[in-house]
């Protein structure tokens, strides 16, 4: 006969499982549970029996499919079979007392439905804990019915690739009737269909005036292409400026004909503000942005605002002296309108003319402020955390000690964060940063709260994709966007 439930006997032959899930974690890809998505598990295992059901300890075969209603809670079903022996070739438990005969070989086939409940669903490692009901039919019979079992117990997934990986279960089979606790243990694959990933972006915000074009879509055949499964990066608005860099962003007050894009002499001086601001700091370059209004067709506007664009390039070079090479443009024709197109004055408004400058240069050196100023501060946060090092608060000064200097100026400080994690936590981080920042601009600076605001964009506005550490860095960061009021 067998001895008391043999713990340490569970143990020891848990261990090889727990090995191996060990050592392949830290190979694994980032992937995550996935809302709507159906997974399948095959697995192998060990079922260990209380002693009174005289029945030796054996392998288990199965397998599993589920439906994860979101990321954290899905139902699944269970299937599995094992054959074990009886221990001494005693009976084995009957509650009815059916047998007479010693018995050699029982066969067990149960079934279960059941819900789990995960945690760290975004992450690669996601332990779980389940519970469900089934019924257990013992071949022969040990009873003149199908045992009701209820089934529970902990697990984990471990995942090696965005749709595969190992799943680890620990579980109970609870017989209800005679409160017998048969202790299972498996491990299995995991093979992931469909679904949704929880890091997604969120639906673009409302588009600003000002935006610069997509970045260029990169070549059919390339030596290290972007991995597939990372959403595209989304535009990013004109005034995002690059690392070490400024932008200023100025709407240029130039009225074109209907259906012309020669410059009329009384805009020159507008267009002067360019000429010369790109002559007094030679390293700045610049893009030169054309719209037009929205009558008649998407073809010809689009052609029409890019020859509004070079018209004013052209003017530069020719009477300012600018370097081509410093000037670029891009016609966006009738798209991102900053009036309605239903008045004159709107479509008027519409037929502009946007210069986006590139400087890199301290702020104090300006002699007047731009329309726009977007200032990219080099601020970098520990993970999961809102809290400003010391060590950045020079970055920060910088805005400071321009709106000081020009006590008309209003600026909104925006958050953001790389896509690792779940879209609505990065969201809230986002936003904490930004506030953080505007906190210390009030108490160091006596800045008005009024004239400060915090937006939190999540990654929603990545500039670079994020399958390396650099890339999710240059994603992490906080911009301040200064508007200005400018006298004409």
């Amino acid at each position: 006969m067998k001895k008391m439930f043999p713990r340490a006997t569970m143990v020891t032959k848990m261990a090889p499982a727990l090995l191996m899930a060990a050592l392949l974690l830290p190979f694994a890809a980032q992937a995550e549970t996935k809302a709507g998505s159906v997974e399948i598990s095959p697995f192998a295992g060990y079922s260990f029996y209380e002693n009174r059901q005289n029945l030796e300890h054996s392998p288990v075969f199965g397998g599993r499919i589920g439906y994860n209603f979101t990321n954290f809670l899905a139902i699944e079903g269970t299937g599995q079979f094992t054959r074990t022996e009886v221990d001494d070739r005693t009976e084995t438990f009957s509650r009815q007392g059916e047998f007479t005969s010693p018995i050699d070989d029982v066969d067990i086939i149960r079934y279960f439905l059941g819900l789990t409940y995960t945690f760290m669903p975004e992450s690669r490692f996601n332990p779980f804990i389940v519970a469900g009901y089934g019924v257990s039919h013992f071949d022969p019979k040990i009873n003149n019915k199908s045992l009701s079992t209820l089934n529970y117990g902990v697990g984990a997934k471990f995942w090696l690739a965005e749709r595969f990986g190992l799943r680890l279960d620990v579980r109970d089979n609870m017989i209800f009737d005679e409160h017998i606790h048969n202790l299972e243990t498996t491990l299995g694959l995991v093979f992931a269909i469909g679904g949704r990933s929880s890091a997604a972006p969120v639906a673009e915000p409302v588009a600003e005036p000002v935006r610069r074009e997509p970045p260029p879509a990169p070549p059919v055949v390339q030596e290290e292409p972007q991995p597939q499964a990372e959403t595209p990066i989304a535009p990013i608005p004109a005034a995002e400026p690059t690392p070490e860099r400024m932008k200023y962003c100025v709407t240029l007050d130039i009225e074109f004909d209907i259906n012309k894009d020669d410059i009329r002499p009384e805009y020159i001086p507008e267009v002067a503000k360019v000429g010369n601001f790109m002559q007094k700091y030679p390293t700045t370059t610049a893009v030169i942005e054309g719209y037009a209004d929205e009558v008649g067709s998407d073809e010809y506007n689009m052609k029409l605002s890019q020859s509004r664009a070079e018209s004013v390039v052209k003017t530069l070079v020719a009477d300012y002296g600018i370097d081509p090479a410093r000037l670029s443009a891009k016609g966006y024709g009738k798209n991102r309108p900053i009036a309605t197109n239903a008045t004159d004055a709107g479509k008027q408004k519409n037929r502009r003319i946007d210069a986006i400058i590139d400087c890199a240069m301290d702020v104090k050196e300006l002699a007047a402020p731009p329309e726009r100023l977007c200032i990219a501060l080099k601020v970098e946060f520990a993970s999961d955390s809102t809290k400003i090092e010391p060590r950045y608060y020079d970055e920060i000064n910088k805005v400071g000690e321009y709106m000081q200097k020009y006590p008309s100026t209003t600026a909104l400080i925006e958050g953001h964060t790389d896509s690792v994690g779940n879209a609505g936590h990065n969201m809230k981080l986002s936003q904490q940063r930004a506030e953080n920042v505007v906190q210390y601009l009030v108490d160091k600076f006596g800045i008005e709260r009024s004239r400060l605001a915090a937006k939190g964009f999540g990654s929603t506005r990545r500039i670079a994709y994020d399958n390396t550490p650099e890339g999710r860095q240059k994603n992490r960061r906080i911009n301040a966007v200064i508007d200005c009021v400018v006298k004409r």
